[in-house]
Parts: C-alpha cells; structure tokens; sequence
C-alpha cells in the first residue's frame, strides 16, 4: 500500500476526498491529515509517506511551497496540487518545483482514480528499476566473494570430513586467516523485521539489504557475511576476534544504525558465543541463531548479546555425527532412533539450551543428507522448517523429538528410492557434489565412501548415466568454472588456476588450452575485444 497525505485547511474538503474513491482498492491507504504546509511537513518528518495530495491555497504554507520543500527533504514524494481554475495555469507551470500532478477542484473521483492509477503504476515502474539495479550490484559481486561466500555456508551448514581439504580450499578462496586452529570466531545474525502488511517491501528490500551488509563487512578488517536461502531474511557476518576495532556489539549497532538510514528498516541482531577453529564453526553459527531466536515478536529493532553466558559443554562428538550420517545413509532407522535417544532423551537433567544446541546440529545433519543425495521434497522442506520452529520455541521437548524421527524416516526413505533406482539418483548427488567441490582433491575412492557404494561400480554407473567418466566430468566443470572467474579482471591467472583447484598455473593453462584451444590469457583478451 502506497501510503498518502491529505493537506487542506477545510476538513469538510479532507473529508470529501477520503470519500470520492476506494484507496484500498486502488493500493493506497490514507495515513494522516493536515491543515497546512508547514503542519504536512511536519508529518513528513515523522511518518513514511509516499503521496501527498495538497490544496493549492492554505495559510501559513501553501501547496506550491510544501511540494518545493518536499522537493528538497523528501524527493520520492509525490505530490498532487488541488487548485481552482483561476490558478490551474500557474500550478501546471511549477511542475518542475516537484508537483507531480494536479486536479482542478471541485475534484471528479474518475480524475482522482485515473491519477492515483498513474501514481501507482510509476510508483511499480521505480520500485522495477530499484530492485534491478540492487540486482545489478549484486551481479558486481566479484566471482571471488560470492565463491568464498557459498564456501562459508557450506562450512556451517553440510557434512564435511577431510579436514586437511577445507584447509586447502580456505587457502584458495584467500581466506587463510580462517585456518588457524586457535582463531577465534564470532557469528551475528541480523534480520530484516516488519509487519505483515510490509511483506512485499522487505522481498523487494533484500537484496539491497545484503548489499549494503556485504559493503559493511568488506570495510571491516576480520569480518565476512554470508547469506543462507533458508533464512530469507537475514545475513550473518562471521567476526574474527583479535581483528579489527569494533567489538561485536559495536559492530551490530553500526549494521542497525546503517540499515535503518539507508533503508528504513528494523533490524533484529543476535550475537552469539566465541568459538575457536573452523571445526567449530556450526556451533558458532548455531549459536548466533538462537540468540536471535530470543528475540521478541514484533518489527521494533533488538539486539540480544549471549556472547556474555557461560558457554555449557554440548555433546555432539564427530563420532556421534558420523554414527547419525551412517544410520540414514544405510537406511537403518532403528539405529538412527537409538542414537537420537542417546543424545537427547537420555539426560534428565540437560538444559533447555543444551537440547536446543544438540537439536539444531541434528536438524543440520539431516537437512544436509537430504541435499547431497538430492532429496529436498517440498515435503521435507516444509518439515525442517516447522522442525525449526519448534526448536526455537525451547519448550517443546516431545514435538521437536517427533519431528527429528518423522523427518529421518522421510529422508531415510527417499535415500532407499535412490539406492534402489538402478544408480540414477546416486549418480545426480555425485554430480551435484562435484559441481560444488570441484576444486577439491576428489578421487573415485572418497566418493564411494560418501556414498555407501563400490567404487568399480560407481564409475561404471557414473560413466552410463553421465556420459564421460568421472575425472572428465570434473574437469568439465573445473574449466567452466575457470571461464567465470577468467572475467574477473581483479584475478590473477595464478588465482583462477588455484580457485579451480589447480595448484600450478602452467598445468591449468595447459588443460585450459586443450579444452577450448586457446590459452586464459587470450581468453581473457577476446573478452576484453568483445567489450571495446
């Protein structure tokens, strides 16, 4: 809804024009009244509007001068001018002084409804234009940031297990400071809040949003976001402690305060406990989620900081993560079950947050499953999602430990469909995991370990649904890949090579020669013919 302004100095005028239209229906609400200019302008200052409908002649300030100082304080207002014939010829000269349009009174309601149409179709157009050109300076993200930014979703959110292989793509993506075992890191997550009636504004707003958050993190010393499509609305920034001068409260009220100027919106942040090396990263990021999660409803801006409480002692071993992985991806509920009472419903005295931490890590686990064998049904969505929510609610011991099982009985049979599918379904999550881990060291052998098959008969398998063996395939990708990265003129030909898992740009020039005859260089070149 297009929010309006009614100024006239008689009420009984104000009162006529609420009445001569439908302004819902037309996708206007009407948010206040004035009886002068300088009373408008004074609204203005306190209250969002898009739309000013102003009479011509009012004492103190007329209309002429509210549109010019409307002009000047608030230039996306649009503002119509009433006014009687005898000054229709000099309100239609100053429709550079930032009148919109005018109506001749008395006002006809077709006239009315005909320009609050116009309005509200410019109002669409600029609101196009807005949301294409945040698009466009999201394309400007450098292939670089948005690779380092996937990496980091995929280190908090999926199932990895060579440590030595994060530690060398880390150093790909030129994220070498992450690596230290004895780093410490700190997640806040920030959300864009509203009521409901501003839905459809915060889905235009962001990718703005994480443009201007991603500019914060970028001018910071220490600090990256990422952004993870299951939580629409948020970013998070990960905070490397000892780095830079903002402290993590410091930092939130600075995101706050900038999102809030340059966009008008509430901000919901939670900052979450320190967490020390990359194997930890889950936890940090759980945490800062459940931190948020203490927010109270509502679109008013909060900070909640449990950076302060003293951390408890989560189990959740890899031991147990593994034994959990295996008992879905062997389709064996059963033990899936009991390992799921071992850590939850054996405790009596576990905390709230405890059950909380071990619940979403398990959430996690499975959401992660569903993805690498591509299983993610509308149904399984929609579960993790209402699991979620419960998890968030901490009071619901016996629906979030229903939800856990119904989820896995489902991912479990989806897993049996695609062991049982004659190899197609394996086949489309090894693809899928190459195409996200192409860089990686990946042989045949560490495949067939994640997928629970043999080896000899997953390159068989792979090569019939496929068409090329699986080292062909990953070169494939590996070299498409080399071709995004290669228009990225602030990359080295060292860094693409390294990027696309290639450790000597000689060899990666090489292999890129022969895959499309023609060297990164002058490929490189033609682009730049192509653009002159």
């Amino acid at each position: 809804m297009l929010k309006v302004l009614i100024t006239d100095d008689e009420m009984q005028i104000r009162q006529g024009l609420r009445m001569k239209v439908d302004w819902e229906e037309e996708g206007f609400e009407i948010v206040g009244e004035a009886s002068n200019g300088l009373e408008a302008l004074e609204f203005l200052r306190s209250v969002k509007v898009e739309v000013v409908i102003t009479d011509m002649r009012m004492p103190i300030m007329d209309g002429l001068e509210l549109a010019r100082q409307c002009q000047q304080e608030f230039p996306h207002i649009k503002v119509v001018v009433l006014s009687g014939y005898s000054d229709f010829d000099y309100v239609r000269g100053s429709m550079k002084e930032g009148v919109k349009d005018y109506l001749l009174k008395p006002v006809a309601p077709d006239e009315l409804e005909e320009t609050l149409k116009k309005i509200r179709k410019e109002a669409e157009e600029e609101k196009k234009k807005q949301a294409e050109a945040a698009q466009m300076r999201r394309l400007a993200l450098t292939q670089l940031q948005e690779v380092q930014e996937q990496y980091l979703l995929y280190l908090v959110k999926e199932e990895w297990l060579e440590p030595a292989m994060v530690r060398e793509r880390l150093r790909q993506l030129q994220l070498e400071e992450l690596i230290n075992e004895r780093a410490e890191f700190q997640f806040i997550t920030v959300e864009i809040r509203g009521s409901r009636e501003d839905t459809n504004r915060l889905k235009e707003l962001r990718l703005p949003f994480q443009m201007v958050c991603r500019e914060m993190a970028n001018a910071q010393d220490g600090i990256y976001s990422f952004y993870d499509p299951s939580y629409a609305n948020m970013i998070h920034f990960i905070r490397l402690l000892g780095k830079g001068k903002e402290t993590a409260l410091g930092l939130a009220n600075m995101i706050q305060n900038q999102i809030k100027r340059l966009l008008g919106l509430e901000i919901v942040i939670g900052i979450g406990n320190a967490v020390a090396g990359v194997a930890n990263l889950k936890t940090g990021y759980i945490s800062s989620l459940m931190a948020w999660s203490k927010s109270q409803l509502g679109s008013r801006s909060q900070v909640i900081d449990v950076s302060n409480v003293k951390e408890e002692d989560f189990e959740f071993s890899p031991d147990m993560e593994r034994k959990l992985t295996n008992s879905v991806e062997n389709a064996n509920f059963g033990v899936f079950k009991q390992n799921l009472l071992t850590l939850l419903g054996s405790n009596e005295n576990q905390s709230i947050m405890a059950f909380s931490f071990i619940s979403n890590r398990v959430l996690f686990l499975l959401g992660a499953i569903a993805r690498k064998y591509d299983t993610e049904t509308k149904d399984i969505q929609k579960l993790m999602w209402s699991c979620q929510q419960s998890i968030w609610e901490l009071n619901s011991y016996d629906k979030v430990m229903d939800q856990l099982t119904e989820l896995a009985l489902m991912i479990i049979e989806q897993v049996r469909t695609a062991r049982f599918s004659n190899g197609r379904l394996i086949v489309e999550g090894v693809r899928q995991y190459l195409d996200q881990h192409y860089a990686n060291e990946i042989s045949l052998s560490l495949l067939s370990e994640m997928f629970h098959i043999n080896s000899a008969h997953l390159s068989e398998t792979f090569k019939n649904y496929a068409g090329q063996n699986f080292s062909d395939y990953l070169v494939n990708v590996r070299m498409e890949k080399a071709k995004e990265f290669l228009k990225d003129k602030q990359l080295k030909i060292i860094d693409v090579a390294n990027l696309v898992g290639y450790s000597n740009s000689g060899y990666f020039s090489t292999v890129f020669k022969k895959h499309y005859r023609q060297t990164p260089v002058d490929y490189r070149n033609s682009l730049e013919n192509l653009t002159s």
